[in-house]
């Protein structure tokens, strides 16, 4: 079997071989071959070490598939069934999952860092990338990892409805809950930030603003749903003309950076919702002050994962994709194959590309 292995943080390239073999199907797993998956920022940030992961790692976590074999205990999918992979599987049991909070479940976030689901080079041990690897032709997840989809979804749109989607439509659906009528401003207008504004238009916000420095990113966050588009040295400006210095209703920060988040908060009104959506790093501090988040009246949400039960969501991001009222295709910058990773992730770090999609032969 094909797959991406990643031996140490920091290396140049990735090892494409073809030598995996997958663990056997446990009763209560699902093995699903690869039909398509993300160049995600989230595996770049494996790639970096700033996400830590054991290591040898394949990343990929968000992609699609067909089942192939599931175990004697699972009845939620079987064979031929098409299925989008998700990365954080709720137990159900759990204190965060009782509370309704499956976004936050670690159990089988945490058995995926003992647990190594491939073999490399005969017996070598090698673990997936949150439980997924989905950089595989196959892989093998818990069942609560393999979610339904409608058939007549084609399997590239599928994949990023597996994280990207999810994560940016979520945090204003899920999340922030944004208002009909509302202001929204967006810092980052890659894969989460143009999901964010499609989210915060199918809200019914009636001003969205996108803050991205790339001038050349404006254009699509403007196709997707954005009623405006500046750098950030004109966000003063855009508050100005647009809010009437008073500040978006919504800031949400896409980029996963302290100083994103700095400028979302700068755009949002007092009183206001300032999002987090992106993964940043541990040792990256925000410089805010007692004094401004008490008397500013700002609320901060993390939204991880957009706030989804991804049971009742992916679903229902691919009615709303069947119903024209997603553009993924627009998302899409390119269609590559699974030898052409080490390219896409220099073409990630570049940070021209959107969203390039793995599509498996």
């Amino acid at each position: 079997m094909r797959g991406a292995l990643l031996h140490a943080v920091g290396d140049d390239k990735l090892d494409i071989r073809d030598d995996f073999t997958l663990a056997p199907t446990g009763p209560t797993d699902v093995r699903v071959k690869i039909k398509a998956t993300g160049v995600c920022h989230s595996d770049l940030s494996v790639i970096s070490g700033l996400l830590p992961m054991p290591l040898p790692v394949i990343p990929g976590h968000e992609g699609a598939g067909e089942v192939v074999e599931v175990g004697d205990h699972v009845t939620t999918v079987q064979p031929g069934d098409h299925v989008i992979v998700n990365w954080t599987p709720a137990c159900g049991s759990c204190a965060n999952c009782l509370v309704n909070q499956p976004f936050l479940c670690m159990t089988y976030v945490m058995d995926s860092f003992v647990n190594a689901r491939f073999r490399y080079g005969g017996d070598t041990p090698a673990f997936g990338m949150a439980g997924c690897g989905t950089w595989s032709e196959e892989i093998v997840v818990p069942w609560q990892g393999a979610v339904k989809v409608d058939p007549e979804v084609p399997y590239e749109a599928a994949a990023l409805i597996g994280c990207g989607i999810t994560t940016g439509v979520g945090a204003a659906l899920n999340t922030a809950r944004v208002k009909a009528g509302s202001t929204v401003a967006v810092v980052g207008s890659g894969g989460i930030g143009l999901s964010v504004i499609q989210g915060a238009r199918i809200s019914g916000a009636t001003t969205i603003l996108a803050i991205d420095p790339l001038e050349s990113k404006h254009e699509l966050a403007k196709k997707v749903g954005a009623t405006h588009a500046v750098t950030p040295d004109q966000l003063m400006d855009a508050v100005g003309s647009l809010t009437g210095g008073r500040g978006f209703d919504y800031g949400f920060e896409a980029v996963g950076k302290s100083a994103a988040i700095m400028t979302a908060w700068q755009a949002t009104r007092r009183g206001g919702d300032v999002i987090v959506v992106g993964a940043g790093a541990m040792d990256d501090i925000v410089p805010l002050s007692a004094f401004n988040l008490l008397f500013e009246g700002k609320n901060i949400l993390s939204s991880l994962y957009g706030g989804s039960d991804v049971r009742r969501d992916f679903p229902f991001f691919a009615e709303l994709y069947k119903a024209g009222k997603l553009d993924l295709e627009s998302m899409i910058s390119a269609r590559i194959k699974l030898s052409d990773l080490n390219d896409a992730v220099a073409a990630l770090r570049g940070g021209e590309v959107l969203r390039q999609i793995v599509v498996m032969d």
